[in-house]
């Protein structure tokens, strides 16, 4: 719940903190004393959007910081955790700077934050219902989360647009198949003639790159050939070829060393380089072999370099691109699949339309049972607001196909009164009485909230009397499960808080500024007074401020 309230420069206040407590705490003050200001902030500490209006004129900036405990909020406790802004143990501090030239900056719990971090935790920790919030109300989208909401079907409600969703794609890819299915047909036959012709051709780049090699090797081979039968005639063939020469000289040192033992060195060396040579010789002969064995796969060779090029000429790429094109082709037969697909989706969408149709009927059902049961509740309350006979109906208007959320639409209808048909709550001429159906709306489903704190912003607006001391009456039961905090001007409402604030202003040199102090026992009988008396407060009335505390207590 909402522990610490700090403000600094904000509006009209130069500084305020507040500490907070369960219960039912009502805000009070004079017309214009600055009781939404609390709001305000409250809101922007939650991620609202600011302006620079909002720092107090003269200052270079507005600081507003907001403590909870969140002991007892374990989805606040994971947010935190997931986003990576967990602070003190069960402690969540919000803090929002405002300079002068409209810039702010958020943070939770020390560490910067984005303005819609700062909204999804609000979203944890409280709710603000404003005093326009029946606004709100009256849109078909608004009524529909407060319905699944209150009934706890957003998570089904989330299913059935994802099911929505899969039914579409599906049945928008069937109608693109079939719309143009002649021209996919064309292209799909002009694919696979490219297919079958780059795949006859048995491509591959290392292929290619050993093409290359053979073929430059096998076009020269005359000159190679020729290059080798020099070789082999200098080193062994020649009558003064090299091998000859070498034996002879040999057999001389061989004589020689007869006489002279130490010739036997450059004997053993020339002896190597007989053998090197030999090898040379028996290498030269084999390469010529070889080459005489290849004459004819020159012109097959050539044929296939010739055709490649032209292949890829074709296709406008390189040579060594081919493959790449063959894949593309590949892949874009899979998206065009065969002609059998315009079947096979049409199948597949019309079981993602019952899967659909399943989920959405499950809703439907759910929400009937919530509708009802929201219905009977809201009419209670619309008696008590001096409604008697009014009656408060969620109906759900059938949609045959039905869409993202599903099959029907939902439409807060009121009866103002017995025997008149119930009609859109949209229509309702009365401005009192909106906002009277409107605080029990919001009274039934807060009952349900998530959130630890509920802050109602002059929701009493527009009645009095004994309907202001059944909303106060109301507010206080509230006040038993949640923290209730309510702005308000009337005196009943009031006197059934467990604790009251004023708000006050007063002129300090020469600058209007704002202040909040918490009322003792003696002050509420005096702030109670003054709201039921007006300008002069007499005894009589200060009696009857008394006697509706001691009621409320």
């Amino acid at each position: 719940m909402l522990k610490f309230l700090s403000l600094r420069d904000f509006v009209i206040v130069s500084e305020l903190e507040l500490e907070f407590s369960a219960g039912f705490t009502a805000l009070t003050g004079e017309t214009g004393a600055g009781k939404s200001i609390l709001i305000d902030a409250l809101s922007l500490a939650l991620g609202e959007r600011s302006d620079a209006t909002m720092v107090r004129n003269g200052c270079e900036r507005a600081e507003i910081t907001a403590e909870f405990d969140v002991r007892a909020l374990p989805d606040a406790q994971r947010w935190l955790k997931a986003q990576a802004l967990e602070g003190d143990e069960g402690i969540c501090l919000l803090r929002r700077l405002l300079d002068a030239g409209g810039r702010s900056r958020g943070f939770i719990n020390g560490r910067s934050a984005t303005l819609q971090q700062m909204r999804e935790a609000g979203e944890l920790l409280l709710n603000i219902h404003g005093q326009h919030a029946h606004q709100s109300l009256l849109r078909p989208e608004a009524q529909r989360a407060l319905l699944d909401g209150y009934a706890g079907l957003q998570e089904r409600a989330a299913e059935v647009a994802l099911r929505h969703r899969d039914w579409q794609t599906l049945q928008h890819r069937r109608i693109a198949l079939s719309e143009n299915s002649q021209a996919m047909a064309a292209e799909r036959e002009l694919l696979l003639f490219q297919r079958n012709e780059l795949e006859g051709m048995a491509f591959n780049v290392a292929e290619w790159e050993e093409l290359q090699v053979d073929y430059a090797r096998l076009s020269h081979a005359a000159s190679l050939l020729e290059t080798a039968a020099l070789g082999i005639e200098t080193l062994s063939e020649a009558d003064s070829a090299c091998l000859t020469q070498l034996n002879a000289l040999m057999a001389r040192l061989r004589d020689g060393m007869e006489h002279d033992a130490s010739l036997a060195e450059t004997l053993r060396l020339l002896e190597s380089a007989q053998a090197e040579l030999q090898e040379a010789v028996y290498a030269l002969r084999h390469y010529q072999q070889r080459l005489d064995a290849d004459p004819q796969q020159i012109k097959e060779k050539e044929n296939r370099i010739q055709y490649v090029i032209e292949m890829a000429r074709k296709y406008r790429v390189m040579p060594e691109r081919l493959d790449e094109v063959l894949q593309q082709i590949v892949t874009r037969l899979a998206e065009l699949g065969d002609e059998t697909d315009i079947a096979a989706v049409a199948q597949q969408e019309k079981a993602a339309r019952e899967c659909y149709l399943d989920s959405a009927q499950l809703l439907s059902h759910a929400r009937q049972l919530a509708a009802a049961n929201l219905s009977r509740e809201i009419t209670a309350a619309m008696q008590k607001l001096a409604m008697q006979g009014g009656s408060f109906a969620v109906a759900l208007l059938p949609l045959p196909e039905g869409n993202a959320y599903g099959l029907e639409t939902i439409e807060f209808q009121v009866a103002a009164n017995t025997g008149i048909p119930a009609r859109s709550m949209a229509r309702v001429a009365s401005g009192g009485e909106l906002s009277r159906i409107s605080l029990a709306i919001q009274v039934a489903t807060s009952q349900l909230a998530s959130v630890p704190t509920l802050i109602f912003d002059e929701v009493d607006s527009g009645i009095g009397g004994r309907v202001a001391e059944i909303v106060g009456l109301l507010l206080k039961q509230l006040g038993r499960d949640y923290q209730v905090l309510c702005v308000t001007h009337l005196p009943q409402v009031a006197a059934m808080a467990d604790g009251q604030w004023r708000v006050s202003k007063a002129v300090e040199d020469g600058v209007t500024l704002s202040r909040i102090e918490v009322l003792g026992d003696e002050q509420r009988i005096e702030e109670i007074a003054r709201m039921l008396g007006g300008v002069k407060i007499t005894e009589t009335t200060r009696k009857h401020a008394a006697e509706m505390l001691g009621m409320a207590a």
